[in-house]
């Protein structure tokens, strides 16, 4: 599997998340998934990742823990504003974004920043040595 066709997969997994952050996958939420996937090139491992986690009845923290390592592994990428602005597109399609939704966008943007900052900071300090 191609590392782009697997961050796009990772985008599925953390779509699931942040739809099941209240318990339940809202109608709404699953139509602004479709929405915003219409046009979309990985439209596909998107959609699939986030349908067998759905059929998985997977368990959130370990789903999130998946993508968070994921995401460690590829390293910096612009597709994460991507992730971040499909995320607030979801949260907000059922009733608007709730405490546990902005909690998870917050985290993956958190998690991210803190991983790479600490990352730079190690490669600078190895370049100085």
């Amino acid at each position: 599997m191609q590392d782009k066709e697997q961050l796009y997969e990772t985008l599925g997994e953390l779509l699931f998340v942040v739809a099941m952050a209240d318990g339940v996958i809202q109608h709404t939420e699953r139509e602004s998934l479709n929405k915003l996937l219409k046009d979309h090139p990985w439209a596909h491992e998107i959609k699939w990742s986030f349908d067998y986690e759905v059929s998985h009845h997977a368990k959130l923290e370990e789903v999130y823990t998946k993508v968070i390592d994921f995401c460690h592994h590829y390293g910096p990428a612009a597709e994460y504003y991507e992730f971040i602005d499909a995320m607030k597109v979801i949260a907000d399609a059922a009733e608007g974004v709730n405490k546990d939704e902005d909690e998870i966008i917050t985290s993956f943007s958190k998690d991210l920043t803190e991983r790479f900052m600490k990352d730079i900071e190690k490669q600078l300090a190895l370049e100085r040595q």
